[in-house]
């Protein structure tokens, strides 16, 4: 079987422990409704890419979350580097994640066909 890469594990507990760390620590109310959807890490393991969503979205809340996440950077960043036993503190850049949306759009466009083609037969 084939080897997963170090940057995919460490990865998969970057974001189980920055998904702790955000219900735990992170006092900022802005935060709050925030969900880690994936973390994505360079080989170098020197840079992660996190994307979150929001449970009630909108885009002003959208801005918030990102700015107040951004803030807590350095926090999370040792917390992770300390728990995860890594070596160097890997650069956190959060994005939200737009490919949730899209999906759903998909999943309400193949619907709407499947509804059409029902109809028609």
């Amino acid at each position: 079987m084939a080897e997963v890469k170090r940057a995919v594990r460490v990865a998969e507990r970057v974001h189980e422990e920055l998904a702790a760390m955000l219900a735990r620590d992170v006092k900022d109310p802005r935060v709050s409704g925030v969900v880690i959807s994936r973390v994505t890490m360079t080989d170098d393991l020197r840079q992660a890419r996190v994307f979150v969503r929001l449970l009630q979205d909108d885009d002003d809340r959208r801005t918030a979350a990102i700015t107040a996440l951004s803030r807590a950077a350095p926090m999370l960043r040792s917390g992770i580097t300390k728990r995860a036993q890594l070596r160097y503190a890997p650069e956190l850049k959060f994005q939200y994640d737009e490919g949730q949306e899209a999906r759903m759009r998909i999943d309400q466009l193949l619907d709407e066909v499947n509804r059409d083609l029902n109809r028609k037969q």
